[in-house]
């Protein structure tokens, strides 16, 4: 009898089936690496996740997910096994029993829960606060994590457009271009979560993943907008596109300019009217002065009171004009010499002029001339850049300091420390604007018939009607004034000095004869050449399409420089503050209302000083020129800010054209002014591109006499 042997009965293998899927979502997570462990408990159902951990070498496999999340562990003996989800977030292990020729199912849910946001904003980067986006909109995504935050910046790229990001939660990030196109639209990313480090440690000799590269879990994230077509907005008005004029720099003469400007607005009539009416009737004057002005009014006072004690005339019951020479005197030297005195700037009056001219005011004038302008010389004297050249040209000769008290003389051998730091700006034009308008003559008519002197001629005296009571403080001032005829300046000496400065000359019988030592023949074609230039430059420089140039300009000043700084010797120091003292004297005589009974004036003309219509209702009696004293007034306070300003500059030693060019915008109304009024005087336009030097070298007093006869013809 013979045995059958079967042999040992066959057991099938299993298997394990893993998912791995987003807790939130149920998206599936691609590449996912999941590791198969051995297990040694009999039960499944009391492995502890918590307190496993895997030894070193008991890992018997790793898998990644497909396409769809799945992942599958085949041809596994029966048996108890553990299943850990790699990447992160962490999530616990899993233990399954694998029965012969089944297959467990394991699946793990990572919490990530991503949150994608859009946000659009409109083509000119306006926040859009629809829903949904436009035709032309830009979307901007976030994508925000509620989950496990061990999913950070990080481990997270963003695949769209090939553009890969590594967002922070919370951070925003456009993708695409803007909306071309109506319709649905979708935002797609993906994310990668990364790999843990025990299992990177523990791949060598392991398969790479599916990629080739590694273990890369990725998670599909996604939000979809819909965009609308944009409605048209139709526009309406007016666009309007303007052009500036061109910019300038401020430069370090411009104090210079605006204490020249300051000092001659200072000496202006109606200053010194206000000046002398304060001094003299108080109750009357009013008091309304700022608080520079007082301070400069409590100055001129001072000075009053000393050179009142000091001031003496050899004639009887004069004191009333005593008292307003002595006045008069202390007004123009407080104002004239101001380059190193506090209060020549008023900040906001100043930047507002400059502003107008288009010019930036820089730092502080003040702070700028007193540190950046003017030179210091010998014993820390400062002056202005153009006397400090001269300083140089004379180095041996000693700076003469005064000694004793203030007023008292110094006749030491030297240079006057006062007329180097304090150079007396004034010019002499001035007076002869004002001479050629007519007021030194009609004082000259109204003391002759003051005098009982009847006027020359076969016809009846204008004056015969002038009577001056002895009750009027006009009488005595008259007598005061007629007495004093000897001291003043005679027209014969203002007239050569006229010429010596400027190359003008008055015209009458009183100049005849006239032999002039050093004439200024080519300062009046220079000066208008100027004047002619500048018209031009303003025409360019108002052209925003056009950068005017200052270099015909800047050549032109150097030129009227020379010409000035050739006649200020002799008499320069003196001879124009003395003219000016007493022809302030004969305009604030002629603005005493006394004077309405005697010169019948047109009430409606605005005069801008009250001087003036007496003058035009003499010359209307006399039968002198029909030109209205406002327009010689015009010359004389615009040509001499101008004059000035060439004669203290430092013009030989420029060679920029900016000072050039800030200077012409700076004095533009003045410029403009003058060119009005010498056209209103003399006929001749100054503004006009047609250039006839004959015309333009043409003394003015000859122009003058033109027009007279022509007046006459006419009558």
């Amino acid at each position: 009898m013979s045995s059958k042997n079967t042999g040992a009965k066959k057991i099938r293998p299993g298997a394990v089936q893993v998912c791995v899927q987003e807790s939130a979502s149920g998206a599936a997570i691609v590449n996912a690496a999941v590791s198969l462990y051995g297990c040694g408990l009999q039960d499944y159902r009391t492995f502890d996740a918590a307190a496993w951990a895997p030894a070193a070498g008991e890992r018997l496999g790793i898998h990644w997910t497909d396409s769809s999340g799945n992942a599958e562990f085949p041809n596994l003996t029966p048996g108890n096994y553990v299943l850990v989800y790699e990447n992160f977030p962490r999530t616990d292990a899993q233990c399954a029993e694998v029965r012969a020729g089944c297959s467990a199912l394991v699946c793990f849910e990572p919490e990530i829960e991503p949150k994608v946001t859009l946000r659009f904003e409109t083509a000119d980067c306006q926040p859009s606060h629809c829903r949904t986006g436009r035709v032309s909109d830009r979307v901007f995504a976030t994508i925000g994590f509620t989950g496990d935050q061990s999913v950070d910046g990080r481990d997270l790229v963003e695949l769209v457009a090939a553009a890969p990001w590594k967002p922070v939660h919370g951070e925003e990030r456009t993708f695409g271009s803007a909306v071309r196109r109506p319709g649905r639209h979708l935002f797609a990313a993906q994310l990668m979560l990364a790999r843990r480090p025990e299992l990177i440690a523990g791949l060598a000799g392991l398969p790479d993943g599916p990629d080739g590269t590694g273990p890369r879990a990725l998670l599909a994230v996604g939000a979809d907008f819909e965009a609308e077509e944009r409605v048209p907005q139709p526009i309406s008005g007016n666009l309007g596109v303007s052009l500036t004029r061109t910019e300038t720099e401020p430069t370090e003469d411009l104090p210079l300019w605006t204490l020249i400007r300051n000092s001659t607005e200072a000496m202006s009539f109606t200053n010194y009217l206000h000046f002398m009416d304060s001094l003299f009737c108080p109750d009357q004057a009013g008091t309304n002065l700022r608080g520079f002005e007082l301070e400069r009014f409590g100055k001129k006072v001072e000075a009053f009171q000393q050179l009142k004690q000091r001031r003496v005339l050899p004639f009887t019951d004069s004191d009333a004009y005593r008292v307003l020479k002595v006045a008069t005197e202390a007004f123009v030297m407080v104002n004239c010499g101001v380059l190193n005195q506090p209060l020549a700037f008023n900040p906001a009056e100043d930047n507002a002029y400059l502003d107008r001219r288009d010019i930036p005011p820089g730092r502080d004038l003040e702070t700028v001339l007193r540190n950046d302008y003017l030179e210091s010389i010998d014993g820390g004297v400062k002056t202005l850049p153009y006397l400090a050249v001269i300083r140089r040209k004379l180095p041996d000769i000693p700076i003469s300091i005064p000694r004793g008290q203030e007023g008292e003389v110094d006749l030491c051998f030297g240079i006057i420390q006062e007329k180097l730091a304090n150079p007396c700006l004034l010019e002499l034009i001035w007076s002869y604007w004002h001479e050629e308008g007519m007021l030194v003559q009609t004082m000259n008519a109204i003391t002759q018939r003051f005098q009982n002197l009847r006027a020359p001629g076969p016809s009846n005296d204008p004056l015969a009607n002038t009577e001056i009571d002895m009750l009027r403080p006009l009488n005595n001032l008259l007598w005061g004034y007629t007495q004093d005829e000897q001291h003043r300046l005679t027209v014969v000496r203002r007239n050569y000095e006229y010429d010596h400065h400027y190359g003008v000359r008055l015209d009458g019988k009183a100049v005849r004869n006239f032999r002039p030592a050093d004439s200024r023949s080519k300062f009046l074609e220079a000066f208008h050449h100027l004047l002619r230039l500048l018209t031009s430059f303003y025409r360019q420089d108002d052209d925003t399409t056009v950068k005017a140039d200052a270099f015909p300009v800047l050549n032109a000043l150097k030129e009227v420089h020379l010409i000035l700084s050739q006649g200020a010797h002799n008499q320069f120091g003196d001879l124009p503050s003395t003219a000016r003292i007493e022809m302030l004297m004969q305009q604030w005589l002629l603005a005493r209302p006394e004077f309405r009974e005697f010169l019948p004036t047109r009430v409606m003309v605005a005069y801008p000083e009250p001087w003036m219509d007496r003058v035009d209702a003499m010359k209307k009696l006399q039968g002198w020129t029909d030109t209205s004293v406002m327009h010689f007034r015009s010359l004389a306070m615009f040509g001499e800010q101008l004059l000035l300003s060439v004669r203290y500059g430092n013009w030989s030693d420029i060679y920029e054209p900016t000072q050039a060019f800030n200077w012409a915008r700076f004095w533009r109304p003045q410029v403009q002014g003058y060119i009005h009024g010498y056209r209103a005087a003399t006929g001749v336009d100054l503004s006009v591109d047609a250039v006839d030097p004959s015309i333009e070298a043409t003394l003015p007093s000859v122009l003058l006499r033109q027009r007279l006869a022509q007046q006459v013809r006419s009558l």
